[in-house]
């Protein structure tokens, strides 16, 4: 099967050597590219029920590899659903206008943490407003930054429940009758005039930098130009009707949370004259076939690297890390204090795949025979840069 790790494999080392990229790209192609293979390592599996021998590679582990993120999917899915309140979730979407990708592209860091503190300020000070809800919300916000095509696209999706907590934390303030959690054109208003806010403060301290095309924005003149056409453009703020559940919001955004850019599954092809892959075009919703050179689907695909040790899933609210489970049991308590409902919780069989999987929430590695379905043990042990012996 095709994969990114193979095609970083045959051509990472020729891109490198015409493209200038920065260390945690460097890093992350190196990692993709030894992936399960005996660069880093391997170790012979046997069966304890019928013997089969397997042998398998060491992961690399790298958020950013399609090969490694499936059990780390699955350990999340479980952890949220476990943290879900008996009520429905809405789904929010930030977008920044087109205009300032260049920009984020140059300036990754600040501008994704200008994006998320701009878009949770928003949502906190007008929950906290009487005129909409008069309450202290909690939700979850996640970074994505490509679009189906592959090219650079950040926004923010927002998990928020449907309600929050009275001022004195008394009592549920309950809105999911609502179609929409907050009018549209107020958030979208506001999200805009603090993330402005916000970008000319960090521009102001030298926090952000112009370099290459846009370089002529270090003038001054230019760049109340570029403000201007950003203040009367209309920002997009996507809020969506209520999920039918919550394993449905947590389902689709696990989708985005542990991958990056594209999933092995979606490319069908790859040759001397390009790379082939599946998108669909959100404009009519159609499924289409996009060919790319090797070198610009692996340019494409380096645009969503994120900065090291860049934290791309934030709580907010009560739903904070400091105060989280405590919060959220007291909300729980309050939304079924006239209601008759059981936590939402799934369990880690059903989430066992029928494929060799790692079951999440076990401390050892646990690794099903493909053909008893028993357990596989360690037995061997192998070094990196050594290949395996041959199975007996």
């Amino acid at each position: 099967m095709v994969s990114v790790n193979k095609i970083m494999s045959k051509y990472g080392i020729k891109y490198r050597k015409l493209h200038a990229i920065p260390l945690n790209q460097v890093k992350a192609m190196n990692a993709i590219t030894h992936c399960r293979t005996d660069a880093l390592g391997w170790y012979k599996l046997e069966c304890e029920d019928c013997g089969l021998k397997q042998i398998r590679y060491r992961s690399c582990r790298n958020r950013h590899c399609p090969q490694c993120q499936g059990n780390t999917k699955e350990v999340w899915v479980n952890k949220r659903m476990e943290e879900m309140l008996p009520t429905p979730y809405y789904h929010i979407i930030f977008t920044i206008p087109s205009e300032l990708n260049p920009v984020v592209l140059q300036n990754q860091k600040v501008m994704f943490n200008i994006l998320f503190h701009a878009s949770a300020e928003t949502l906190q000070e007008l929950a906290a407003d009487q005129k909409y809800l008069g309450a202290e919300i909690g939700f979850m916000s996640v970074l994505h930054t490509w679009g189906q095509n592959m090219i650079d696209h950040p926004h923010i999706h927002v998990m928020i429940p449907g309600g929050g907590l009275s001022p004195k934390k008394d009592y549920w303030l309950d809105v999911s009758h609502r179609k929409y959690f907050l009018p549209v054109h107020v958030v979208s208003s506001l999200f805009r005039g603090k993330f402005m806010d916000l970008f000319i403060k960090e521009c102001k301290r030298g926090k952000i930098t112009f370099c290459g095309d846009l370089t002529p924005l270090q003038e001054n003149k230019h760049f109340k130009k570029f403000q201007n056409r950003l203040y009367t453009k209309g920002w997009i703020v996507n809020i969506r009707p209520p999920f039918s559940s919550a394993a449905t919001v947590i389902e689709y955004l696990s989708r985005y949370l542990n991958r990056v850019a594209i999933s092995n599954a979606r490319i069908l092809s790859e040759d001397e004259t390009g790379v082939t892959f599946r998108w669909k075009d959100n404009r009519d919703g159609q499924i289409k076939i996009m060919k790319l050179s090797a070198f610009e689907f692996i340019r494409r695909f380096l645009l969503h690297i994120l900065p090291d040790r860049f934290v791309k899933i934030r709580y907010y609210g009560f739903m904070s890390n400091k105060n989280r489970r405590m919060n959220i049991r007291k909300c729980y308590r309050l939304i079924t204090f006239h209601k008759k409902q059981e936590p939402i919780k799934v369990k880690i069989d059903q989430l066992k795949s029928s494929k060799n999987t790692v079951i999440p929430h076990e401390r050892k590695t646990t690794w099903i025979c493909t053909k008893c379905k028993g357990s596989l043990k360690h037995c061997v042990v192998g070094e990196t840069q050594h290949s395996p012996p041959h199975l007996t």
